[in-house]
């Protein structure tokens, strides 16, 4: 069966120049359409208030989408609710941790996150089991993120806040393609739901993901194109290798799906080494031989400063002992010879004699001065 018309049930790519269908489109001219088979709404405040679920009891949030962020931030304005500084936050995925940018401060916040799989952030959360766990998500009962924190025997509560809700497809007409890409579960009720006979319509079916696959068997709906596999892990090279008329080769775990190829070791991880949060080793070891090396420089600073203001403190105390311990040296008394003796009573007899006579004078003409007032006195009368 020959493909030249697909409908793919997920919104058009911001740039579809840089997108693996442009292949398609210009190796094969091959015509795309883009249409999101399902949107994600809200569950209303009053709803959620049923749960008897308070943020503010908790001290760990697990993110496992986009979606999952906007909506936790979206109920907790509409709850007039805070989040503590100290609320930590876990990530699927390093791009899951950066969008948080959008609503909290990111280097000021423990924001952790795991390399690529999911599985990846449970050994992260396991150096975190005494955390009380949130794990805002949709409605649906089971999926494979809460089955892998249940295995992982983690203690945490599902907090639904949004669902998934099917669009109505009926103005598409089926017989106008030849083929179309589903991506989800609900893409694929989404379908069925718009058109009930789709299993027995002539139309090829691809599908990502094998819960989409399981799906699809659940609606008895026939699964040409399956995706992802060894050879072609996107749905544009899957579809590509059937247009080409290569055989398929079996399918794998889609990334999202990857939850439990290491389920197993987080149990009981508490007492185990955390994988490093950050993805490209390389930048991690650069990292940590930086840190120790500045650790080191410190230490050594410290060491230096310490030893300097040791060796100052000693000096200052040997001073401080050798003033004490310096014996006082007294000056010789050095014996006056006779003539030496004769000259300085001499002096002294001398200076004494000129005192005296200054005394005699001072003496004679104070009176002299009161005897001629006395004189002036008697004068008058």
């Amino acid at each position: 069966m020959k493909i030249k018309k697909i409908l793919i049930s997920q919104p058009a790519p911001a740039d579809l120049e840089k997108s693996p269908y442009r292949n398609l489109i210009n190796k094969h001219n091959v015509d795309i359409t883009f249409y999101k088979f399902f949107e994600v709404v809200g569950i209303p405040v009053s709803e959620f208030r049923k749960t008897r679920i308070h943020i503010s009891e908790y001290s760990a949030i697990i993110f496992n989408s986009k979606n999952s962020i906007d909506h936790f931030f979206r109920m907790l304005k509409e709850l007039r609710e805070t989040v503590s500084e100290d609320m930590k936050y876990f990530c699927s995925t390093e791009a899951i941790a950066l969008y948080l940018q959008n609503y909290i401060q990111y280097r000021k916040r423990k924001v952790f996150f795991g390399n690529q799989y999911f599985s990846d952030l449970l050994e992260v959360m396991g150096k975190h089991r005494d955390e009380k766990f949130l794990f805002p998500c949709s409605d649906e009962k089971q999926t494979e993120y809460t089955k892998a924190l249940d295995k992982a025997k983690f203690k945490y509560t599902k907090a639904p806040m949004y669902t998934s809700a099917p669009k109505d497809l009926t103005k598409f007409n089926l017989e106008d393609f030849d083929a179309i890409a589903l991506f989800s579960p609900i893409g694929v009720r989404s379908l069925v739901k718009s058109f009930p006979d789709v299993k027995d319509r002539n139309i090829l079916i691809a599908a990502f993901g094998t819960s989409t696959h399981a799906a699809l068997k659940e609606q008895g709906i026939k699964l040409t194109i399956a995706a992802p596999t060894q050879s072609a892990p996107s749905m544009a090279m899957a579809i590509e290798n059937y247009i080409m008329g290569k055989e398929q080769d079996s399918v794998i775990a889609s990334k999202g799906e990857l939850v439990k190829h290491s389920v197993k070791n987080t149990i009981g991880s508490a007492t185990k080494k955390a994988k490093p949060v950050i993805a490209n080793k390389e930048i991690y070891k650069q990292r940590m031989e930086e840190k120790k090396a500045q650790a080191a420089a410190r230490r050594a600073a410290r060491a230096a400063e310490k030893a300097k203001a040791e060796k100052a403190k000693a000096e200052a105390t040997k001073v401080e002992k050798i003033k004490v311990d310096k014996p006082k040296v007294e000056k010789p008394k050095v014996e006056k010879t006779k003539t030496e003796k004769a000259k300085a009573t001499k002096v002294k007899v001398e200076k004494t004699k000129v005192t005296k006579t200054k005394t005699e004078k001072a003496t004679t003409g104070k009176s002299t001065a009161t005897k001629t007032k006395v004189v002036k006195k008697s004068a008058k009368k």
